[in-house]
């Protein structure tokens, strides 16, 4: 994947920091986006630089439309035209039931989740359909298997962002699939990342291995190399497809 560029959405840690990691290994040049942790990003684009990889960082909020026009802006002025996007930016939230959600919560979920996921695709079509004089690209989305389990009594609300990422895939490949681009996403299980603790369950892994048919959860660069096998010229008869990276669960 050589001279391929790649942005990562929500790239500074978890998922988005090994996939980020992995393509730089791979040849791929790679934007990580941020929207707080500058430090993270920061440190993950030197190291990658250290690595003898090619990367940057680019701060954006993907809920924000003004954002992500600069981020991709950007983007362009770095590493010149798109050739792939990650959208893995996202949000969880604490633990609650429907009927404790207020309208707040739920506005920053769908934000973050869903609408950062459609302008980022957007603009990613602008830069790589044919239709408006691209060469073709890919996308891949990170949905959840809380998609089809739902996550009942804990984060409905993000099992329904991400159920519309599950829909909103399968939609944009069938639109954009005449234009040389694939979309695909992947459905990560329990993945020992800093996101349970983020939504105030440090101890959710080992509370849920033991549902998880192989009893033990996943690696970030188990889901990247997912990821990347989707983003590569391997995959290229594969678009709308939703792959489970869930232990069998």
């Amino acid at each position: 994947m050589s001279g391929r560029t790649l942005l990562v959405t929500g790239g500074s840690r978890g998922i988005g920091a090994a996939v980020a990691r992995i393509a730089a290994s791979r040849g791929w040049r790679v934007a990580v986006n941020y929207a707080v942790n500058e430090a993270a990003a920061t440190a993950l684009v030197r190291s990658i630089g250290e690595a003898g990889g090619e990367a940057v960082a680019v701060k954006g909020d993907v809920g924000v439309e003004a954002d992500v026009l600069r981020m991709f802006e950007a983007v362009d002025t770095a590493f010149g035209p798109l050739d792939a996007l990650v959208n893995n930016a996202g949000v969880v939230d604490r633990k609650a039931r429907v009927d404790e959600m207020d309208a707040a919560r739920l506005e920053r979920m769908f934000r973050a989740n869903v609408v950062g996921s459609f302008l980022c695709a957007g603009q990613a079509v602008r830069r790589m359909s044919t239709r408006y004089g691209g060469r073709g690209g890919v996308i891949v989305n990170v949905s959840s298997v809380a998609a089809v389990h739902g996550s009942p009594g804990e984060y409905v609300d993000y099992a329904a962002s991400k159920g519309a990422i599950d829909s909103f895939t399968v939609g944009l490949a069938r639109e954009v699939a005449e234009e040389g681009i694939r979309v695909n996403a992947v459905r990560p299980g329990l993945i020992g990342t800093e996101i349970h603790a983020s939504g105030g369950q440090p101890d959710r892994l080992e509370r849920l291995r033991g549902l998880v048919p192989m009893k033990r959860e996943g690696e970030a660069d188990e889901v990247a190399h997912a990821i990347l096998w989707l983003l590569s010229d391997e995959a290229s008869y594969t678009t709308g497809a939703i792959l489970n990276v869930s232990g069998g669960r």
